[in-house]
């Protein structure tokens, strides 16, 4: 905790704002891109969300109020980023959201960087049909192995609302599981 402490000071000063921010982006780079990665899924779509996300950290860090955690805070930025560019995306193609993600998943096979067998496809393509933010509630905890605690700091939910989303999300993908078969 006082090492985030210390590195939160680091980057609200203006003379040590660039090398903290290095050290944030080594620290925590790779998490937030597997996570934006799971709700934009292509790669080069996770690369420019993520530098979005991180620019926006840059800029934005002076009001950070430290009511959160530091990577709570990212998370959120990083979630927002992610969803306004598939919301984005959607809208220029024509379609709903949830129609965007299938098409999406329906491209992952023939993507080289998708390193999963078969049987993670499915699930791919299980999560896809989910509400957007059943597919973050699971995402988050099944993936990420976060806390109700944490997932209702970030997305400003209740525990009990992300409880039952994360059940109903469990329970729609063994449907789709059962069905695939």
């Amino acid at each position: 905790m006082t090492d985030e402490i210390t590195l939160i000071t680091q980057l609200q000063n203006k003379k040590t704002k660039e090398v903290a921010f290095k050290q944030l982006l080594s620290l925590y780079k790779e998490r937030l891109y597997w996570h934006i990665r799971k709700i934009v899924v292509s790669h080069d779509d996770a690369d420019d969300v993520l530098q979005n996300t991180f620019i926006k950290i840059f800029k934005n860090i002076e009001n950070f109020k430290k009511n959160s955690k530091l990577y709570s805070w990212m998370y959120r930025i990083a979630t927002n980023e992610a969803i306004t560019f598939i919301n984005k995306r959607a809208k220029e193609r024509n379609v709903d959201i949830t129609e965007y993600q299938q098409q999406l998943i329906s491209t992952l096979d023939s993507d080289h960087w998708f390193t999963g067998d078969e049987i993670q496809l499915i699930l791919q393509k299980a999560i896809a049909i989910l509400p957007q933010k059943q597919r973050l509630v699971f995402n988050m905890k099944y993936f990420d192995e976060m806390k109700y605690s944490q997932i209702s700091e970030i997305l400003e939910t209740s525990i009990g609302a992300l409880k039952a989303s994360y059940h109903i999300a469990v329970k729609k993908i063994e449907q789709f599981i059962k069905d695939y078969n």
